[in-house]
């Protein structure tokens, strides 16, 4: 109990002096602005993911921020769409060729146009298609993106966890 208390506060500490750190410019001449890459400094979602990445030799370590800022914009916990990666391929290292497709995406045989287009389809998807219509959970979404699997959402939490050892909420509702 000491040692979970322990990485909270760690965790808690870390949280707020990055955000202290965090900086935003929004364009007024744009409505809708969303962050870019170049607008946010110092999140440490962003290096410790890349940082995570990096570690296992993953082509999608430079991604991070795309990961971080995809998973903002759709509401979803910034670890997950990283963390299927490394279930479904080892982190992106395991692909077919050129397809971009760190994720299983229609078992493998899905060819994405770059690493970026594949962060916005399978973030967004996760969001639209399996969150939004009654799988708010990683056992829910398991049920639909890896059947029959009875590891994959376990799998799925064990990245999440590595990535950030913070505990993964069962739900992702926002």
């Amino acid at each position: 109990m000491l040692k979970i208390f322990s990485i909270f506060i760690v965790s808690l500490i870390v949280f707020i002096f990055s955000a202290a750190n965090v900086s935003a410019e929004v364009n007024v001449a744009e409505a809708s602005a969303t962050l870019r890459k170049s607008q946010v400094k110092n999140d440490y979602r962003i290096e410790t993911l890349r940082a995570y990445l990096a570690k296992h030799n993953s082509p999608l370590a430079e991604y991070a921020d795309e990961f971080v800022l995809t998973a903002d914009k759709y509401n979803i916990d910034w670890r997950l769409v990283a963390a299927i990666s490394g279930v479904e391929s080892t982190f992106g290292k395991r692909i077919p060729y050129n397809s971009y497709n760190a994720y299983g995406w229609a078992n493998g045989n899905y060819r994405f146009k770059s690493w970026e287009e594949s962060i916005e389809i399978v973030t967004r998807t996760l969001r639209e298609k399996y969150i939004d219509k009654g799988a708010p959970s990683i056992a829910k979404i398991a049920r639909r993106y890896a059947p029959p699997s009875s590891t994959w959402a376990r799998n799925v939490k064990f990245f999440m966890n590595k990535i950030e050892p913070f505990p993964v909420a069962f739900t992702l509702e926002g």
